[in-house]
């Protein structure tokens, strides 16, 4: 087996590796903690794949886990720390909100959709792009300025859903989407779920089949010898958030024109830190990411079966979240170190 096989083997196989190992772990304390292990995991997996209901379930948690996930892994592969998913999740949602319930409320579908998709892409991407000029310009942390950004967007919506953009019935909510606004579905799965698989396809292409990405690769593993190649880390920081933004961005349109219907406060489940699990689970591959997306949608949507089946709190599921990161983590690390000592010792 020659080394790129054994490369995209071991992207395979770790992960597995780490889900099953971070299950175990986790039946185990539900037996030390007197829950029958069996019955809440059995519950877990009929809530989120067994029946179509739930598949819908699961598949709508996915989306935006996906989104958000490459928007995360993008720019770790990239050596830039994007912790703002979540606000730039919002931030979409916002903005493809004005669109559908002020702009355009009266605007035919062939012109109301893709006005707020893409009024979500920019809204993520301008407030990503705020943390890129402050990197850039600044030398301020993205780490920091992405966190705070988070609780900026945060708390813009509350604003808007409580002010400018609250709906006629008094509630903290905006309007309705109007029909021509909202996604095209079968059942309840509606259209971003396989665009969201198709982005994840496109972007594996682009980071390892275009001059673009090998540039985008080269910054992220050493941005000192990149810059002495002639590539700016400044330049492709800024270009790597502002374009991951804008994933984010979409999936917070995705969500309010596909499955919520309308912008509110709390709209997102913690959909873009969930994401940092998903990327590291997928160790930062733009095709990893979906089947990473898929366990982590999984994780969301068997949570109720598994609180009422078992009667094991829902919170349960944060525990398999932080088992999968650290065992994920644990298991890197040692492949890193016995890579390394190989390569002494030969």
């Amino acid at each position: 087996m020659n080394a790129a096989a054994r490369r995209r083997l071991d992207l395979l196989l770790r992960p597995v590796v780490a889900v099953a190992a971070s299950l175990g772990v986790v039946a185990l304390l539900l037996a030390l903690l007197g829950y029958p292990p069996g019955r809440a995991l059995g519950a877990l997996l009929e809530g989120a794949f067994g029946s179509p209901a739930a598949w819908t379930a699961t598949l709508l948690k996915t989306c935006p886990l996906l989104l958000t996930g490459l928007a995360v892994a993008l720019c770790f592969r990239s050596g830039v720390w994007n912790i703002g998913a979540e606000g730039q999740f919002v931030t979409g949602a916002l903005f493809a909100t004005v669109v559908a319930t002020r702009w355009l409320a009266e605007a035919p579908g062939f012109v109301a959709l893709p006005a707020l998709l893409s009024a979500g892409v920019l809204g993520g991407a301008a407030v990503a792009s705020v943390a890129g000029v402050l990197r850039a310009r600044r030398g301020v942390s993205e780490v920091i300025s992405t966190i705070l950004l988070n609780f900026i967007a945060l708390q813009l919506v509350a604003y808007a859903v409580h002010g400018p953009l609250q709906g006629s019935g008094g509630y903290p909510q905006s309007d309705a989407f109007p029909a021509a606004a909202r996604l095209p579905a079968w059942g309840r799965v509606h259209l971003g779920v396989p665009l969201a698989a198709l982005l994840a396809a496109a972007c594996s292409v682009g980071l390892f089949r275009t001059a673009a990405g090998f540039r985008l690769r080269a910054v992220g593993l050493s941005p000192v010898a990149a810059r002495f190649s002639g590539i700016s880390p400044e330049r492709y920081g800024v270009g790597v958030l502002a374009f991951a933004g804008g994933l984010a961005g979409l999936a917070g349109a995705l969500e309010v024109a596909g499955v919520t219907g309308r912008l509110f406060e709390k709209l997102s489940p913690g959909y873009g830190y969930t994401a940092i699990a998903v990327a590291l689970l997928a160790r930062l591959h733009p095709l990893a990411v979906v089947p990473s997306a898929l366990f982590f949608g999984a994780l969301e949507a068997g949570a109720g079966a598994m609180q009422r089946e078992a009667r094991v709190p829902a919170v349960a599921t944060e525990i398999v979240q932080g088992v999968v990161i650290v065992l994920s983590i644990g298991l890197a690390f040692a492949r890193s170190r016995t890579t390394a000592r190989a390569e002494e010792d030969g």
